[in-house]
Formats: structure tokens, C-alpha cells, sequence
């Protein structure tokens, strides 16, 4: 696949789930929906990851993830950005904010993880 990103970190992690879609498709969607361009880059509200997931449950983003709305709910959510915000209120309801590279090496089956964007 070729990488649309001049920013190095991106491409290398792009280049990286690439190479674990060989375990889990679920990697190669995410490196499809990092590589695309910035204009259609997928953003995702805290208030739609509430309506939408269950209480210990993992979300991947592949994009960035905004503070607007809030979260009640204790949720391990991985995204390639997060706004600052949006990290601190999911540290208040109890959850996590990892990069996606931290969740592929936690899961590289990607098992029981559920993809919003």
C-alpha cells in the first residue's frame, strides 16, 4: 500500500499494520483509514463513542478523537490522535487512552475490539 503521509511516525505505524494485517484483518482496515487524506480524515466526538459502546469494552479510531460531549462509561479507547480534552475525560470516567500501536502489540488478533470511523 502506499503511504500518503509525509509525516514519518504516521507512515511507520501506517507501514506497521500492515505488516500485522497478516495476523488480523481488522489492522489493514485501520492502516486503510489512516492513509487517507487529511480532509477526509475521520474525527470522532467522545458523545458518539458513549451512544455507541458498552461499559469495558475497546474502541479503535483510526484518526483523532475530540473532547466534545462526555464520557460516563470506563472505556480502553486507541486512536492515532487525541485531543487533549478528549484524554482527560477519558482518564475521569476510568478508562484508557492508548495509541494504536500500543493496541496492536496488547492484541494482535484483534480480538474484541470494536472500530468507529
Amino acid at each position: 500500500m502506499k503511504t500518503r503521509d509525509k509525516n514519518p511516525a504516521l507512515k511507520g505505524l501506517i507501514n506497521s499494520l500492515g505488516k500485522g494485517s497478516r495476523k488480523a484483518p481488522l489492522w489493514k482496515a485501520s492502516a486503510r483509514g489512516l492513509n487517507r487524506p487529511r480532509r477526509k480524515s475521520f474525527e470522532v466526538n467522545l458523545f458518539d463513542i458513549e451512544r455507541f459502546a458498552t461499559s469495558k469494552e475497546t474502541i479503535l479510531v483510526p484518526g483523532n478523537v475530540l473532547g466534545s460531549g462526555e464520557l460516563t462509561k470506563p472505556l480502553s479507547i486507541a486512536a492515532s490522535r487525541f485531543s487533549k480534552t478528549a484524554q482527560e475525560k477519558i482518564e475521569k470516567a476510568g478508562g484508557k487512552a492508548l495509541t494504536i500501536q500500543e493496541l496492536m502489540e496488547k492484541n494482535p488478533k484483534g480480538q474484541g475490539i470494536k472500530v468507529m470511523g
